[in-house]
């Protein structure tokens, strides 16, 4: 007799609760409410901060790209060296070495590979999708930045060891520090592998991010 008065007091309840507008999960602590909330949590991988986050390396890399490419590209001067009191004229500029053509190229991939994801990630916030939709696409979104990471680095590297000679000159012959008669030239250079160097490490901070997306989907 008392379970059935308890039945019928618990369904006047909700009945006056939906009348009223309240909703009756509300009542009871919100708890579907907040599993709704972390269930959509655990379906994107991501929290909203983190996917923010991976929108603002993208960006980040991209930046660098194109000013490692922009720099190298206006990498030319024209000068004057001593050599034995001979005033002899030079002139240099990126095309002129390998390395520095290889930076270039890597650099102008590099800025589209990263536009094409900024602009992936960018859409899929705007829709309130998830960044990464599956396991699958995360790895090739990580075999690819570690692939650009890595040429970036190998890039960046060897336009410094271009650059170092030119600043230093070779020991112990008469050839003089190109720098000196090529500041410009070398100080573009600089800058343009020190954007390198930057895109690189957003490189490694997006694969960071990817590598955490996954290890929360084991």
């Amino acid at each position: 007799m008392n379970g059935q008065r308890a039945s019928e007091a618990y369904k006047v309840a909700v009945d006056h609760h939906h009348n009223s507008g309240v909703d009756p999960a509300a009542v009871n602590g919100g708890g579907t409410t907040t599993h709704v909330a972390t269930a959509a949590a655990v379906r994107r991988g991501f929290s909203r901060r983190a996917e923010v986050a991976l929108l603002v390396l993208r960006a980040l890399s991209l930046v660098g790209a194109v000013m490692a490419f922009s720099f190298m590209l206006t990498a030319k001067q024209s000068g004057v060296v001593s050599v034995y009191g001979l005033q002899l004229p030079v002139s240099s500029q990126w095309s002129h070495s390998s390395a520095f053509l290889y930076l270039a190229v890597m650099s102008a991939i590099a800025a589209a590979y990263s536009l094409l994801q900024f602009l992936i990630t960018g859409s899929r916030l705007l829709k309130n999708a998830p960044v990464i939709p599956s396991r699958r696409q995360a790895w090739l979104i990580l075999a690819a930045d570690q692939i650009f990471a890595y040429a970036m680095v190998s890039a960046g590297s060897a336009a410094s060891g271009i650059t170092n000679l030119n600043r230093t000159g070779i020991k112990h012959t008469p050839l003089p520090s190109f720098c000196k008669a090529l500041p410009s030239f070398c100080d573009h250079i600089a800058v343009s592998i020190a954007f390198t160097f930057f895109s690189f490490v957003s490189f490694a901070a997006s694969s960071l991010q990817i590598v955490t997306w996954l290890s929360s989907k084991s």
